[in-house]
């Protein structure tokens, strides 16, 4: 009887990670564009003679505006995360690096900043990823 009810809830729950996971990708493909298209037709489509509540209008433009913030603080963020990476890689170009697990050591020739992070290209050709372990002198 015990596995039974562990069955139920473990399977439970693998649905709801599903769930979270269909509507976390869901979430992000909307943007504010796609806000103001739904808004719109929102809008062309209702029912003349029972037009939007103007509490339920104006709580939707104050959602489009949170929207709005947080895509700017999100470029607001990448932008200081380039700057972050941008100066790191400057620090550490001629420098001797030693990767993180130990393997690979070597003097920084160049550094490429992608969506990952710093990457430090060593003069043998190796790329590595500049994150914490790793040993700069």
């Amino acid at each position: 009887m015990t596995v039974d009810s562990i069955t139920g809830a473990t399977a439970g729950s693998s649905a709801t990670a599903t769930a979270a996971k269909a509507g976390s990708s869901v979430a992000a493909s909307m943007n504010a564009d796609t806000f103001l298209t739904l808004l719109m037709a929102q809008l062309k489509n209702q029912d003349p003679t029972k037009p939007m509540d103007s509490t339920e209008y104006v709580s939707e433009l104050a959602t489009f505006s949170q929207v709005e913030q947080a895509t700017k603080t999100n470029q607001k963020l990448d932008s200081l995360l380039s700057s972050s990476f941008l100066e790191q890689a400057d620090s550490v170009i001629g420098r001797t690096l030693t990767s993180a697990d130990g393997t690979v050591t070597g003097t920084v020739k160049s550094v490429k900043v992608t969506s990952d992070g710093a990457v430090a290209r060593l003069t043998s050709g190796t790329d590595v990823l500049l994150t914490s372990g790793v040993v700069i002198q």
